[in-house]
C-alpha cells in the first residue's frame, strides 16, 4: 500500500494506513438511510459525533442525494441543508468533507470555512468549479468518474475498457487541475462504482484497482457502501442490511491499494481493518 499526505484544508491527512471516511446524509431521499438525518439537526449532529466514535477519520457531509434517478435539487436547497451542520461539525477538529458538484454550493462552504475537503462526484465539471478551488490554497479536493448524470446514468452504461476509460477520464481531470495551478498533493481520485456503471463494469474496475492507481498515480477513494452492487452480489435487496457485503468490498479495495474509503457503517469497518492491522495483513498487500 503506497502512502503520502493528503493535504486537506486545515488537516494533512497521513494515507500510511487506510482513512475512514463516515457518510452523513442530510437528503430526504438517500438510498441507504431513507431521509433519517434530513428533518433534524440535531440527530444529524449526533449521527456524526457516534461515526467519530466509532472511528471515522474524516465526516463527509452531503445535501443532494445523487443514487441513480434521483430528483432535482436546487443549489440554494442543497446549501440550506448542509449549512447549519458544516458550521457545527467544523467546530469539532476533524477534517470535514463536502459532498457536492455545485460550483455555488463550494463557494459558500469554502467562505463559511465549514469545509476541508470538496468531495464531487462531476470531477470540477461545473462551471467556475476548477477556478474557485484553485484560488484555494489548500482545500482537498476529490475527483469522481461518472458516465452520465444521476437522473439517467444507471439506463445503459456502456465502454470498451472500462478500467482504461476510467483512468483516462480521472487523468484528464486531474490535468485540468494542475493546469489551473492545483498542487497534486490536495488531489485524491474516486472510480466511482455504481456512477454509470453495470455489476460487471464495478467487479472490473475493484478487480483492477492496482492498474487504474499506476495509471493515475494518485491516492484513490473508494465508495461501495451499501451500493446496488453490493445488493446484488448478495441478493440483499434492503440497503441497510448491506453491512457485511460492505465491508468485505472495503477489506478488498484496501487490500488492492485504496488509501480512503468512504462507508455508512464505519463500526463494522473499522473493527475488521484493526484486525487485519494486528495481524499484519497491511504489510503483506
Amino acid at each position: 500500500m503506497s502512502s503520502g499526505i493528503w493535504q486537506a484544508g486545515r488537516f494533512q491527512i497521513g494515507l500510511e494506513r487506510p482513512q475512514i471516511m463516515g457518510i452523513v446524509n442530510i437528503t430526504p431521499d438517500s438510498f441507504s438511510d431513507g431521509g433519517t438525518y434530513s428533518q433534524n439537526i440535531q440527530t444529524a449532529l449526533q449521527h456524526a459525533e457516534q461515526l467519530l466514535k466509532d472511528g471515522a477519520d474524516i465526516l463527509d457531509i452531503g445535501g443532494e442525494s445523487t443514487r441513480p434517478g434521483a430528483a432535482y435539487v436546487s443549489p440554494e436547497e442543497e446549501w440550506v441543508r448542509v449549512r447549519p451542520i458544516l458550521a457545527e461539525v467544523a467546530k469539532w477538529g476533524v477534517p470535514v468533507s463536502l459532498d457536492t458538484r455545485r460550483t455555488e454550493v463550494m463557494a459558500k462552504a469554502l467562505e463559511s470555512g465549514g469545509a476541508d475537503i470538496i468531495n464531487d462526484v462531476a470531477a470540477l465539471t461545473d462551471v467556475g468549479a476548477v477556478e474557485l478551488l484553485a484560488r484555494q490554497n489548500d482545500t482537498g479536493i476529490c475527483l469522481m468518474h461518472m458516465q452520465g448524470m444521476p437522473e439517467t446514468m444507471q439506463d445503459n452504461p456502456h465502454y470498451q475498457d472500462v478500467v482504461g476509460e476510467v483512468a483516462h477520464f480521472l487523468n484528464g481531470r486531474a490535468a485540468v487541475c494542475a493546469a489551473a495551478g492545483i498542487a497534486s498533493e490536495r488531489l485524491v481520485l474516486d472510480p466511482g462504482f455504481g456512477f454509470g456503471k453495470t455489476l460487471q463494469h464495478n467487479i472490473a474496475l475493484m478487480r483492477h484497482l492496482p492498474e487504474l492507481m499506476e495509471a493515475t498515480g494518485l491516492p484513490l477513494l473508494i465508495g461501495v457502501s451499501r451500493k446496488r452492487m453490493i445488493g446484488e452480489l448478495t441478493g440483499e435487496q434492503n440497503a441497510a442490511e448491506r453491512v457485511y457485503g460492505s465491508v468485505a468490498a472495503a477489506l478488498a479495495s484496501v487490500a488492492r491499494g485504496a488509501q480512503i474509503i468512504r462507508v455508512h457503517d464505519v463500526k463494522a469497518t473499522a473493527d475488521a481493518l484493526k484486525v487485519w492491522q494486528a495481524l499484519g495483513v497491511f504489510e503483506a498487500v
